[in-house]
């Protein structure tokens, strides 16, 4: 008879009782989230009142999901587990740009033409972004998607203030030319603390450790017959390259976001005082199946 369970007999117990999933992979995932769980739990050895804790933190970070926030992905962004699911699946193969972590922030941008200024509506230094997207195998993606979002100069996303932007801002689609080739104009980014006035919050100064994120931009690229690409291009010199709370930062995506003095046009457009300046060529894995 399977009653009258202990420490030693609860783990098979439960797995037991798996063997009729709807389907292996539910099994299997089922089974390993068990034996792990027990495993952890036989580590610790919590008291009723620290599990009672761990399930309240759990509760918490639901409740604290709305439509503009998902506290959910940054505790999974704070775990470095978010890093790891994006290692599993995008393996880095020959001169393609490498991925990195998609981050809490994405929605829909509108379409802007090539040339234009996404980053009308927040503060900062005038920057100008460009760059080409290729294939792996060496032709220009003409025509790549390219979805482009980040912070303004105090560390804030759009969505973090929408009723400062009057709408979206700090964020746009641009469509690339038949070279592959693209150019827009924002406003440069800053370092930001992710939030922290909720559990990921707690538990970030529970563990001594810092809530910031080094200054980037984000990428999503897709272009037909190639992988999509999610990615960030990193400020060279940023302080926190080596402490990303959420484990993104790659050497590859590290550029320097170059500082110019005064200049009276910058492809086209008048520039009055210091502006910043970024060029990235993205590479697109077009080999895959």
């Amino acid at each position: 008879m399977m009653r009258e369970f202990d420490e030693s007999s609860i783990t098979d117990a439960v797995v037991a009782r798996m063997a009729g999933a709807s389907s292996e992979r539910a099994r299997h995932i089922s089974e390993a989230l068990v034996r792990h769980l027990h495993a952890f739990v036989r580590e610790i050895r919590p008291s009723a009142e620290e599990w009672e804790a761990g399930i309240g933190f759990l509760t918490a970070t639901g409740q604290k999901c709305d439509d503009k926030r998902q506290e959910f992905i940054l505790l999974s962004d704070t775990l470095g587990v978010s890093t790891l699911v994006d290692a599993i699946n995008n393996p880095v193969t020959g001169d393609v740009t490498e991925t990195t972590v998609f981050g809490p922030f994405y929605v829909p941008p509108p379409e802007f033409g090539l040339g234009q200024d996404m980053g009308a509506a927040i503060e900062g230094l005038p920057m100008l972004v460009s760059g080409r997207v290729r294939k792996s195998g060496g032709a220009a993606a003409a025509g790549a998607i390219i979805d482009v979002w980040h912070s303004d100069e105090a560390g804030f996303y759009d969505v973090q203030q929408m009723d400062k932007t009057g709408g979206l801002a700090g964020r746009g689609r641009f469509i690339a030319d038949t070279d592959g080739a693209f150019h827009f104009w924002t406003r440069r980014p800053a370092a930001y603390p992710i939030p922290t006035d909720g559990p990921v919050g707690d538990m970030l100064a529970a563990q001594g450790r810092h809530p910031w994120r080094p200054e980037h931009i984000h990428f999503k690229i897709t272009a037909p017959g190639c992988r999509p690409l999610v990615t960030h291009v990193f400020a060279q010199g940023d302080a926190y390259l080596d402490s990303d709370v959420v484990f993104g930062v790659k050497e590859s995506l590290i550029q320097p976001y170059v500082v110019h003095a005064n200049a009276e046009e910058v492809q086209g457009r008048p520039v009055n005082g210091p502006w910043v300046s970024l060029d990235h060529t993205f590479v697109l894995d077009d080999q895959q199946g």
